[in-house]
């Protein structure tokens, strides 16, 4: 009897010979993968909740709308923001030819979404040429389709631009200037202010934005009050929070999660078992 994919173990996905394999598992708040890697590419993807995930290039936000595109081989954390249903993929490395190299947001299209339902809900083995068949190869062509989303906080690879990274997230309320922690990085202002630059494309100031933003998103998953959120990222007013994430995202952060409306999963589609490793 044909087992469905959501009652299968995922270190045992490599044995499978499909080009394309789909998990289904529900995940609690504050779920920690650990650092793994798989042999295959990964979408990491919830239909609904928000994960965080953690690379060495650097840490993005996954709302429902979006999906992480993993290369093979690459080491990754997957944390739990908020109750997420996880219906991820996973892509044979032969298959992917013209995706991306490297780890990046993906804007998951309605036609995506439900492309994954629908492999989820089918049993793990199938003929070739058969429905899962069909739908893997459309899920591949669809992957081509996608557009990328500025969910990305690029993480520093210099030991002293590390230091003062990790200080800022854990103070996302502080506005210290580059200069003021120059000393805590143990070099100069306009040192640090070169190699931030060359090494996540962005400057001191964007960066820190750009974490608060991250930061933000988590927090409307757990419904933080908009005011609350404000506050703890250093804003002086509610409405100087929503300026700023409208203008990154186009979209007022008490409309975000509503911007994408979904469809509720089916009695079916929501079948996951224990938690696993995502």
């Amino acid at each position: 009897m044909n087992q469905p994919y959501s009652d299968l173990d995922p270190d045992n996905y490599d044995a499978l010979p499909q080009t394309v394999v789909a998990m289904s598992r529900n995940y609690a708040q504050g779920h920690d993968s650990g650092v793994h890697q798989h042999r295959q590419a990964q979408l990491v993807y919830a239909c609904n909740g928000v994960m965080r995930v953690e690379t060495a290039q650097g840490n993005w936000v996954l709302p429902p709308q979006r999906a992480l595109w993993v290369p093979p081989q690459t080491p990754h954390r997957v944390m739990i923001a908020s109750d997420a249903e996880m219906r991820t993929i996973y892509v044979e490395p032969a298959a992917t030819p013209g995706l991306p190299a490297r780890c990046m947001v993906l804007e998951v299209s309605p036609l995506l979404r439900e492309l994954i339902l629908a492999l989820t809900a089918l049993p793990i083995r199938q003929d070739e040429g058969g429905r899962a068949s069909l739908i893997a190869t459309l899920i591949i062509a669809e992957l081509h389709e996608l557009p990328t989303a500025p969910l990305h906080l690029p993480m520093p690879h210099d030991a002293r631009l590390t230091r003062l990274c990790d200080y800022v997230l854990g103070r996302l309320d502080g506005e210290e200037t580059l200069e003021q922690l120059a000393d805590l990085a143990g070099a100069s202002s306009r040192t640090l202010a070169r190699r931030f630059r060359s090494e996540t494309g962005l400057s001191f100031r964007e960066w820190r934005q750009q974490a608060r933003l991250i930061r933000a998103l988590e927090l409307l998953a757990q419904n933080e009050p908009l005011k609350r959120i404000a506050e703890r990222l250093g804003y002086a007013s509610q409405s100087a929070f929503s300026a700023m994430f409208h203008r990154t995202l186009g979209v007022e952060p008490s409309h975000y999660f509503a911007a994408m409306p979904v469809r509720p999963l089916g009695e079916a589609e929501r079948h996951a078992g224990l938690q696993r490793r995502a």
